[in-house]
């Protein structure tokens, strides 16, 4: 497979999964503040916090209000974790590799992103935000499924999850690190709007009836911890994303490298005492595992993809 090919496939998935996930974050955030106190709800904020793009939204606005937030996330296009400009990358990705993808595939990522541009100015508001979100979710599921149903199981389709399942182990590392961050005080008082956060953690992942089924006990810190992180049957699941990973990059050449820096992060992961960790520590510990994953992403770009071209700069020393 040419390397330009490859690198259209494994970008195509993380842009479609960083879409869907944006959108979740988004709709999930809504909810909660319509769930707590005014004088104790975690605001906007935490949402940019997850997506580490401050610098650049503190460039352009000046506080971090509802209004900003929502335009900065759904359609900035100097923002390329927006879910604009992750769908119109996809979608020029897609265009490129026509001939590699289904044709429904293709129509239907043409579909979504002509839905999510003409719908854009509804969604933005609150009273229409919710259809909107709701049906970008959506379509983005349903693109998922319909490249896993019919496109060749072939190296293509190895780098279309390997794009897929780093994407996804980053966004939920992420939205644990923050959401913990912005908890409440350990306080009797506030222990059941305590609950209602990590509720909210996992609906943002859509993880909130398996974790119950999985658990069986009620939702608390260290046992949605260890959901998200380790389990290995969970689809949003960290573990089970790094499983996705080693079974992918099994099927390809050259893999001696990516595998030992994926060892590190599954070993790293399945010895973790995560229900034991400060909020300092769960921090520190998602900012090793997040370096682990842009490791893997280098060394993935590095052995299958076309070398970055060089700046005038670097060839005239």
């Amino acid at each position: 497979m040419l390397s330009r090919v490859a690198e259209n496939i494994y970008w195509l998935a993380r842009y479609i999964e960083r879409a869907e996930n944006t959108a979740r974050l988004v709709s999930v955030n809504a909810n909660l503040l319509l769930d707590l106190p005014r004088g104790i709800a975690p605001g906007w904020q935490p949402l940019i916090d997850i997506t580490g793009a401050n610098t650049l939204f503190e460039e352009h606005y000046k506080e971090y209000g509802e209004r900003q937030v929502v335009r900065f996330l759904l359609s900035d296009q100097r923002h390329c974790g927006s879910i604009m400009s992750a769908l119109a990358a996809a979608r020029e990705n897609c265009r490129t590799i026509r001939d590699i993808v289904p044709r429904e595939a293709w129509e239907q990522l043409n579909g979504l992103y002509l839905f999510a541009s003409e719908e854009l100015q509804q969604g933005m508001t609150k009273t229409g935000r919710h259809r909107y979100l709701r049906e970008l979710i959506g379509s983005t599921q349903a693109l998922t499924g319909l490249l896993d149903g019919t496109m060749l199981h072939d190296q293509g389709y190895e780098f279309l999850c390997l794009g897929r399942y780093l994407e996804r182990a980053d966004m939920t590392s992420r939205i644990a690190d923050v959401r913990s961050a912005t908890l409440l005080p350990e306080a009797e008082e506030l222990r059941p709007f305590d609950t209602i956060q990590w509720v909210s953690v996992l609906k943002s992942l859509t993880a909130y009836q398996m974790y119950r089924r999985s658990a069986q006990i009620r939702v608390q810190r260290g046992p949605v911890l260890r959901f998200i992180f380790q389990s290995d049957s969970f689809p949003r699941a960290v573990r089970y994303c790094m499983e996705a990973v080693r079974a992918g990059l099994e099927h390809l050449p050259r893999n001696e490298a990516a595998l030992r820096i994926l060892g590190r992060l599954a070993r790293s992961l399945d010895n973790a005492q995560l229900e034991r960790l400060s909020p300092a520590d769960l921090h520190a510990f998602v900012d090793e595992l997040q370096a682990g994953i842009g490791d893997l992403h280098q060394e993935i770009a590095a052995t299958w993809f076309l070398p970055l071209p060089e700046s005038p700069a670097a060839e005239a020393d």
